[in-house]
């Protein structure tokens, strides 16, 4: 039997995170062969520290160290704690985080329902939501979630979910990007931007 190729294995390995297809999986590669040790070993020791030393939060779901579970945002006695923010995935929680415009606490769903890629309510974190919600005391609840399709499908099934758990449910606000003109907006964006006008 024929041994796999070292470096079509290591292609299609590549190929499968997020955001890169096979031509760059393909560069990615030829990179590491060009570059050598330069490379390869650093790459290596990250990925064996990233192994062993890093883990899912046990509160929120966002990334953290394993002497630091839950993570130092879980932790930190100064956010406030009634206040959850839900977002699909953790790259969302490092989004507003670098906003500077919440101090609440966070929870990652790690995805959202999803027919076209057969993911439902099971397949997300919303059963340790609820129990977070159950056994916590927060006021309010923000869904952090995208306004597409499936965004706006998640939304409505969480805040139908959480309906009976005494919080108040929230989304954030929709409507016109900053530095953007009405020209250059589309008809849906507008619409939204128009229902969920503020008083100034």
């Amino acid at each position: 039997m024929a041994m796999a190729n070292p470096f079509d294995n290591l292609t299609q390995i590549l190929a499968k995170l997020p955001g890169i297809g096979r031509r760059s999986a393909e560069r990615v590669a030829l990179a590491l062969v060009r570059r050598g040790d330069e490379i390869t070993r650093p790459l290596i020791e990250a990925l064996t520290d990233l192994r062993e030393n890093v883990c899912v939060c046990g509160l929120c779901g966002s990334i953290t160290t394993r002497d630091s579970n839950p993570c130092r945002l879980c932790s930190d006695p100064a956010r406030d704690a009634s206040l959850l923010c839900v977002v699909e995935e953790s790259g969302d929680i490092l989004a507003i985080e670098r906003s500077g415009a919440f101090n609440g606490v966070f929870h990652s769903l790690h995805g959202r329902i999803s027919p076209m890629t057969a993911s439902g309510p099971d397949d997300i974190r919303l059963a340790e939501l609820e129990k977070r919600i159950e056994d916590g005391d927060f006021r309010e609840v923000i869904l952090a979630i995208g306004t597409d399709v499936e965004g706006d499908a998640t939304a409505a099934y969480i805040s139908e979910r959480l309906s009976g758990l005494g919080v108040h449910v929230t989304r954030l606000a929709l409507g016109l990007p900053a530095d953007s003109g009405i020209g250059y907006s589309d008809p849906l964006t507008l619409k939204r931007a128009i229902n969920g006008r503020q008083s100034v």
